[in-house]
């Protein structure tokens, strides 16, 4: 008997890192998994590699940034599986470079906003049209702990943050409905967006900032099964006394 038998499962970037493995975990303790991203073709090959392993699935091409993306990503789930349990949001982008508050770039703070925090927002909104009449669902965030201690760019710790308070406000409100939303603060992962980051560019006095705060050096870093694992917890019934909680796991390098 799988961990998340008979349930229906959104997850936003679920192309590739965290949100890939998450799907194929969710779909071999029994999900129905549906997978959005931007990219079509690397949507559909976890989609293909899910199906192979006798996981039900279905892919929906998504931009989160845009509204209309997000409605159609819930309601065309509802239509087709009848109803929607738990919503992963883990589709997200980095700023560019850590650059700090004095030095931040107005329209990459529009670009990361737009897309990791109101992305998550947009989603949650359409979700909760069919959680709240439901009276049960569970919505799992995935922020970082650049969010939770300020640690990494201006653009990036804001939209993370928001992400926890957004977090914090969703479970408030919908406790008496028996829906639970918590948050997921990861510290490094070994992802392809982390593997992409340019060090070159980066604001170094930021970065040396960030060291004096937090052992960078000899903790290691989670993989995208680790996160997975813990997602699954969430998600599943196994956590359902909890709620509004924030959960930092990064090795203790942020202690």
């Amino acid at each position: 008997m799988g961990r998340l038998d008979g349930k229906v499962v959104v997850i936003t970037g679920g192309n590739s890192g965290v949100g890939a493995a998450s799907a194929k975990l969710f779909a071999a303790e029994g999900a129905t998994v549906v997978i959005s991203a931007r990219r079509a073709s690397a949507l559909a090959e976890v989609e293909k590699e899910i199906k192979e392993m006798g996981g039900n699935v279905l892919s929906i091409p998504t931009d989160i940034s845009r509204v209309e993306d997000c409605d159609n990503l819930i309601e065309t789930t509802v239509k087709t599986f009848g109803k929607i349990d738990v919503l992963i949001n883990n589709a997200g982008i980095l700023d560019e470079g850590l650059a700090a508050v004095n030095k931040f770039n107005d329209e990459d703070l529009d670009r990361v906003i737009q897309i990791n925090q109101k992305g998550t927002m947009y989603c949650i909104r359409a979700a909760l049209k069919h959680m709240l009449p439901q009276q049960a669902g569970s919505i799992v965030n995935v922020a970082s702990v650049a969010g939770y201690n300020g640690g990494g760019g201006a653009a990036y710790v804001s939209s993370k943050a928001a992400i926890i308070g957004i977090t914090k406000h969703t479970a408030m409100r919908t406790a008496a409905s028996h829906i639970r939303c918590n948050v997921l603060c990861p510290g490094n992962i070994l992802t392809p967006m982390t593997a992409g980051m340019n060090f070159a560019s980066m604001d170094m006095e930021m970065f040396g900032a960030m060291a004096a705060h937090a052992d960078l050096k000899n903790c290691p870093s989670c993989t995208a099964e680790d996160v997975a694992n813990i997602l699954l917890f969430l998600a599943s019934d196994e956590s359902r006394p909890i709620t509004g909680q924030v959960l930092v796991t990064d090795y203790g390098c942020n202690l």
